[in-house]
């Protein structure tokens, strides 16, 4: 037998009789009060009958007013504790109950069957607590009303997330166990709800107002008004506690819900009538969980069991329908509301403060949303509950199940300045803005920029990342050029450099490359505007920086060989150095070939053949040569480039037709070098031919009988000698 420690009972064949026990007292009805029991003397107060078989365990529940019985007939019966009205029976079909077990603090039971145990979760989690306006917060613990004061702290430090120290003054027992509390919109009454009853009282001195039967109770928008649901099919409306309208929706009604419009939620969906006369505004097939309007009306939130939709109630469009009877159908007037997200969230509790929706996740956050936007405002340790928002505390109080209170700061400037944003009022946004803190601006910035007003954010951000963004994106080069320059950041001129050649701001992107050190860049700015001295340069600052594979591009555009050639030496590329070096210096290249492969293979190092050496190996070498001085000197003139659509292409051009009878003036035999010398000293003859024939008294016949085709160095002087300027002359043209 399990019972509350201290009280004992009598088990019978099919039903128990008990005492009541010591700290159930004081919840019995007040007309009853004269006549409690004594428990010494064990008389019996009430006999729970019910079960088929015998009742095999009894538990009092510590926190909630219920008796738990298990019977052998395999059913578990909830019973009130201060009516012992039966209110559940329970059949999981796992054969004879013989165990219940509680745990203080906490809803679940535990219940110990032949076939298995189950633990079940039994009334709500969420504590019977509410706020006013005013940080007034009324709880009740048990049957007990309390009531605490926020403005009774004072000016004490309050910090994020910790408990608030609060004075507790007692208001009194209330007739019913109380399921839930809250004031209605003015804070002047509060509505205690339980165990099929409600008591609206005063909030000051909690004096009975009204009370009465019903499933559920909601508070309408206006404060001396609310709504009863008295079955699963009737509604009642109240106003200033008097019965006003009573209705029955189409669909039934199983769960209502106040605010600007009063919701009806039945197995259809969800559907809006008017508080004045019930007419209904609009049919949403869905089922929600919770439904949250702002103080305004515009906005409502409507809460699932796997996301919340943001939806803007349009009074002007439906005040039309009503009027011309026009979009008006069966479910409703079809505009009447404007879907303006679904978020995947599930919310626990939520409140607007203006255009901002304030809520708790299933995954303990405190997030707003706002916009479009989701701001974590902090990771919750435990499962709160949101009370309300103090605007000039400018913060956010919460509770958990043991009636703790806890306080979160939240701006009410930022809520403004984002309230005034999405209501298009820019200038009550201005005059809110100096009010709020630096340190928050950016929060601010990243709202304005999401709400597609990035002019606006990169006046209002202060992280300078963020405004660099902002500035790319609306193309504010100075303000970007500004922030690189105090940032130093490689990666920001790269991008301002991107902006600026989008701009055709090619000065400024070559500063931008030029400090990014972006030679790549670079290469391709200067050749895309064709600026030859920026190639030159850029090639020079790049093999000074290691920029090789640039310093070699730069370098081969302008047809600069030599300094190409001269790079891959340098760099050890000499495989790729001699397949662009000439005649003249292949042997060079060779033998630094062979040397450096001859630290690695020196057999292979010995088997590289210099092609001066062993022309047989290399046949049209030279020819081939010739080509490439004949093309280096048709190239020597540089051409500007709007005369490329004239130039034929290299690889339509056979360039060694082209250069056949060419001779180059770089490359020449021995022979051509030895008629080169003889045509110069032939030159000094002439002038000094005169004096010469005036010493030489005797010349022999013989020189009239050379063969002056050879043109050779003897023939030349003697002719000269002789005088005979004529023959000698026309020698010197053959040479020639």
């Amino acid at each position: 037998m399990y019972l509350h420690p201290g009280v004992e009972g009598f088990i019978g064949a099919h039903d128990i009789c008990l005492p009541t026990p010591p700290h159930l007292l004081n919840q019995l009805p007040r007309a009853d009060w004269s006549s409690k029991p004594d428990c010494k003397n064990k008389t019996c107060v009430q006999t729970l009958e019910g079960h088929a078989q015998n009742v095999s365990c009894v538990s009092f529940h510590p926190e909630l007013p219920i008796i738990i019985t298990g019977s052998e007939d395999g059913t578990v019966r909830i019973w009130h504790s201060s009516t012992y009205r039966l209110e559940s029976t329970l059949n999981y079909g796992m054969e004879r109950v013989w165990c219940v077990a509680s745990l203080r603090g906490s809803n679940n039971v535990a219940l110990g069957y032949d076939e298995g145990s189950i633990i079940v979760k039994l009334g709500r989690e969420e504590p019977a607590m509410s706020m006013d306006a005013n940080g007034k917060i009324i709880w009740a613990k048990h049957s007990e009303v309390q009531q605490a004061n926020l403005k009774a702290m004072g000016d004490a430090e309050i910090k994020d997330g910790e408990r608030l120290p609060l004075a507790v003054k007692d208001m009194g027992s209330c007739e019913i166990y109380p399921q839930t509390i809250q004031h209605n919109p003015n804070g002047r009454f509060v509505v205690v709800c339980g165990d099929g009853e409600y008591i609206i009282y005063t909030a000051m001195a909690l004096r009975n107002k009204s009370f009465g039967s019903a499933q559920e109770f909601v508070w309408a928008h206006d404060s001396s008004e609310y709504a009863i649901r008295e079955s699963n099919s009737v509604v009642k409306i109240f106003k200033n506690f008097k019965e006003k309208k009573s209705f029955k929706p189409d669909f039934g009604a199983e769960g209502i819900y106040g605010g600007f419009l009063l919701g009806v939620r039945s197995v259809n969906g969800l559907a809006f009538y008017d508080w004045e006369n019930t007419e209904l505004i609009r049919r949403i097939e869905i089922q929600p969980k919770h439904i949250f309007w702002s103080d305004s009306g515009e906005l409502v939130c409507i809460a699932t069991e796997e996301s919340f939709f943001i939806l803007k109630y349009l009074s002007e469009k439906v005040a039309a329908a009503q009027e011309t009877h026009e979009g008006v159908t069966e479910d409703g007037i079809e505009d009447a509301f404007e879907v303006l997200g679904e978020i995947q969230e599930i919310v626990k509790t939520g409140l607007w403060v203006g255009d901002c929706f304030i809520y708790t996740s299933s995954v303990n956050r405190l997030n707003y949303y706002v916009g479009g936007e989701i701001v974590t405002i902090a990771h919750l340790d435990r499962t709160m509950y949101l009370l309300g928002y103090i605007p000039k505390d400018n913060r956010l109080y919460l509770g958990d199940k043991e009636l703790n209170i806890v306080s979160y700061s939240l701006l009410v400037s930022v809520l403004e300045y984002q309230t005034a944003v999405m209501r298009r009022d820019f200038g009550m946004a201005d005059k809110v803005l100096p009010t709020i803190p630096k340190e928050q601006r950016t929060r601010v910035a990243h709202f304005l920029e999401k709400q597609g007003f990035k002019q606006q954010a990169l006046a209002v951000s202060t992280d300078p990342e963020h405004r660099f963004e902002l500035a790319l994106q609306l193309g504010e080069l100075k303000i970007a050029y500004q922030l690189a320059v105090e940032a130093e950041s490689e990666q920001k001129w790269k991008q301002l450099a991107e902006l600026a050649i989008s701009k055709c701001q090619f000065g400024l992107a070559q500063e931008c490359l030029h400090h990014a050190q972006d030679y790549g860049g670079l290469l391709l700015l200067a050749t895309a505007s064709g600026n030859a001295s920026m190639v030159n340069k850029l090639a020079e600052g790049a093999e000074k920086d290691g920029k090789n594979n640039v310093a070699f591009m730069s370098y081969f555009l302008q047809g600069k060989l030599d300094s190409c050639l001269e790079l891959l030496i340098k760099t050890g590329r000499l495989p790729e150095a001699l397949s662009l070096t000439n005649l003249v210096c292949i042997p060079r290249v060779v033998k630094l070939w062979r040397e450096n492969l001859s630290k690695v293979n020196q057999k292979a190092a010995e088997s590289l053949a210099d092609p001066t050496e062993y022309e047989n190996l290399f046949p049209g070498l030279k020819e081939a040569f010739v080509a490439e001085e004949y093309v280096k000197q048709s190239l020597a003139d540089l051409r500007p480039a709007r005369e490329y659509p004239l130039v034929t292409p290299n690889e339509e051009r056979n360039l060694l037709e082209e250069a056949k009878g060419f001779e180059p003036s770089g490359i020449m035999s021995s022979q051509v070098k030895t008629e080169k010398l003889q045509l110069s000293i032939v030159c000094m003859f002439f002038f000094i031919g005169g004096a010469l024939q005036n010493i030489v008294l005797d010349i022999p016949d013989r020189a009239e009988r050379l063969d002056y085709s050879q043109a050779s160095v003897v023939t030349l002087c003697l002719l000269c000698i002789k005088g005979n300027t004529v023959k000698a002359k026309s020698n010197l043209s053959a040479c020639l």
